[in-house]
């Protein structure tokens, strides 16, 4: 079922065309923008996205000329866990497993007390914040402690009616779309 989702999501979001998309990613970065919770935070988490997600290094850019600490996930394949590290440049990240882009050994770690809000990667959304992810269950993990605000960020198109929902499945505090920002709980 999962698998069958993912696979709708994806195709669903490769029919989007390159104008679509940006028109898209500037409405929903402009909603991210205006958050009482974006504004407030100094530490932000989030990935370095890849096709088909919602582009992120705009905000990431937008974070650095407001002042804020960018912290990127480092994942680790063989436990499965991820930690998060402070970029100040994207000159230190590097290419890992599945093109995916990942801060490099030398960057510093940030403990997830200090994020602020986390910028929930995903491809399908449920109004009320349930999210399937690509899989690999880093944020399922993480998110069991993790006690700051959570974001995603989503195209209209990637919001369903229901998702198959499991017993450890944490929704994200809010879904920012092209129009509204949908808000499921408050940290």
């Amino acid at each position: 079922m999962k698998r069958k989702i993912r696979n709708d999501m994806k195709a669903t979001l490769e029919r989007l065309s390159e104008e679509q998309r940006i028109k898209y990613t500037n409405q929903i970065t402009e909603q991210l923008f205006h958050l009482e919770e974006w504004k407030k935070a100094k530490v932000i988490g989030i990935t370095i996205a890849v096709p088909p997600e919602v582009p992120t290094a705009s905000i990431i850019e937008q974070a650095w000329s407001e002042g804020k600490k960018v912290a990127v996930p480092k994942c680790y394949p063989q436990t499965k866990v991820m930690e998060f590290k402070e970029i100040t440049s994207f000159q230190q990240l590097e290419s890992v497993y599945s093109n995916l882009l990942e801060p490099i050994a030398e960057t510093v770690c940030v403990d997830s007390a200090e994020i602020d809000v986390l910028i929930v990667p995903g491809l399908a959304f449920t109004k009320e914040g349930y999210r399937l992810g690509f899989g690999g269950g880093y944020y399922d993990r993480f998110l069991v402690s993790f006690q700051g605000t959570t974001l995603a960020l989503a195209y209209e198109c990637q919001l369903v009616e229901n998702l198959p929902i499991e017993a450890h499945d944490l929704p994200v505090h809010q879904v920012v779309t092209t129009n509204t920002v949908f808000r499921t709980s408050t940290p």
